[in-house]
């Protein structure tokens, strides 16, 4: 006999998970952008809400323990756009060696531009 339910380690659905917070959020730039690449890259038809939910499922238990909403989700949106061969892994560690070298702020990035 198994203890399995059926569900995955996400499926959290009718499970009592306590108070839902319900006060109000000021989110942050990077993370208004990683809504609007969601929104840019899913109309441009790179990737589809079931390539990135599977892309977020896929991440394990950890990842949702460990990382934020946003964070997860823009796991998710490189994982499918390096699937969609929008860009390799090799382009984006050389673009990310690139903005790392502009400064640790978006001030010092415009001062040496």
């Amino acid at each position: 006999m198994s203890d399995w339910d059926g569900r995955r380690w996400h499926d959290m659905g009718g499970q009592d998970a306590g108070p839902v917070p319900m006060d109000g959020h000021d989110f942050a730039l990077w993370e208004k952008r990683v809504d609007a690449l969601m929104v840019l890259c899913g109309q441009k038809g790179l990737f589809t809400v079931d390539g990135l939910r599977r892309a977020l499922e896929d991440m394990g238990e950890d990842a949702f323990e460990k990382y934020s909403y946003y964070e997860r989700w823009i796991a998710a949106v490189n994982q499918n756009l390096i699937e969609a061969g929008a860009y390799s892994l090799e382009e984006l560690a050389a673009r990310m060696d690139e903005v790392a070298r502009r400064g640790p702020t978006y001030g010092e990035a415009q001062r040496d531009g």
